[in-house]
């Protein structure tokens, strides 16, 4: 609902600007520059905005000179996509400037040949569009805790159910499922790149939206989080391939093993809430802890490859879990390495 409201506004008073102050008789590309910078805006602040606004100006005023010359029809559609995404390219844009002034030029390219006084015009409404959404989105910013878990709990609950999986096909001994776990193991990587560029734009929104600058702590601290979150992902994928590996050569998983596992995925399923509220010593630092202890235990009651390398990963992907829950890396060595001796099994 904000978003709408946010775009609703800032059209509205783009409309206003230009037909009102400017004086414009028809100003309609004013609340469709304000809408298509803003919905591409809304989450993208910095340079990115900026080249989204003018990717949307600039691609209305070269397809309307060059349609006030051709006139409209097929080759020319052709022709004005091609000079305008020339001339973003020109004049330094980035791919979001290119692909605007492109998707803008096509827009006009599909309306009527307006002579030259409509033409001016339309290049100035896109300005005061654009220029209203960039207003609208630095005075009514979207909340950037909000965006960064927006894409941090579907990953968390993917990541912990893919542990989930690979303790229960340990437990099972079912190799179909420890395969279908690695699976879904290896597709997280694209969930790590979202949850990369929701943080991005979460610290530039802290920077630069005044009302958001309480926030930057916060996402300050997703962001430490990301590169420890980020080798659970590779470490999760690891296991579950030491899982295919372990069941399909019979080898003996330990029950306390296979429990170290789950601990992991109990670890995982609190550190989105351990990261809104931290504490040194919370429910997630625990089980991390615990999962080490509990894989340095299974070694004790055998000693086969395959379970010490599940439980070599166990114990990197707890110390990874413990940076990312905001132990100093020191203190998360040291922490996993005595957890044997410091919890009682």
């Amino acid at each position: 609902m904000p978003r709408i409201v946010q775009a609703a506004l800032a059209a509205g008073v783009a409309f206003v600007i230009a037909k009102q102050v400017i004086g414009h008789e028809d100003p309609f590309f004013a609340p469709i520059a304000a809408v298509l910078t803003l919905g591409l805006a809304i989450e993208r602040r910095g340079r990115r905005a900026y080249e989204i606004a003018l990717g949307v100006a600039l691609g209305i005023g070269i397809a309307d000179l060059i349609l006030l010359a051709t006139g409209t029809g097929t080759w020319q559609i052709a022709l004005v996509v091609a000079l305008a995404m020339a001339a973003a390219v020109l004049l330094g844009g980035g791919v979001l400037l290119v692909n605007q002034a492109a998707v803008s030029a096509v827009l006009v390219a599909a309306l009527p040949t307006p002579d030259v006084a409509v033409s001016a015009e339309r290049f100035v409404d896109a300005l005061v569009g654009s220029g209203a959404a960039l207003a609208a989105n630095a005075l009514m910013p979207v909340d950037p805790i909000r965006h960064v878990r927006r894409e941090l709990e579907p990953l968390l609950a993917r990541l912990s159910g893919t542990l989930v999986d690979v303790a229960d096909a340990l437990a099972t001994a079912d190799l179909d499922a420890a395969r279908e776990a690695l699976d879904r193991a290896r597709e997280l990587d694209g969930a790590v790149r979202e949850l990369e560029q929701a943080i991005g734009a979460g610290i530039e929104t802290a920077t630069m939206a005044p009302s958001r600058r309480r926030s930057r702590a916060s996402v300050e601290r997703f962001a430490r989080a990301a590169g420890p979150i980020d080798l659970v992902v590779r470490n999760t994928r690891v296991l579950a391939r030491a899982a295919v590996r372990a069941i399909d050569l019979g080898d003996n998983v330990p029950p306390i093993a296979v429990d170290a596992v789950r601990d992991l995925a109990a670890a995982v399923r609190g550190l989105d809430r351990h990261l809104v509220d931290p504490s040194a010593d919370s429910t997630a630092v625990a089980l991390a802890l615990r999962a080490a202890a509990r894989a340095t235990a299974a070694l004790e009651g055998t000693a086969n490859m395959s379970v010490n390398v599940i439980v070599g990963q166990v114990r990197s992907t707890s110390t990874d879990l413990l940076l990312g829950l905001g132990l100093p890396r020191d203190a998360a060595v040291a922490r996993v390495r005595s957890a044997r001796a410091e919890l009682e099994l």
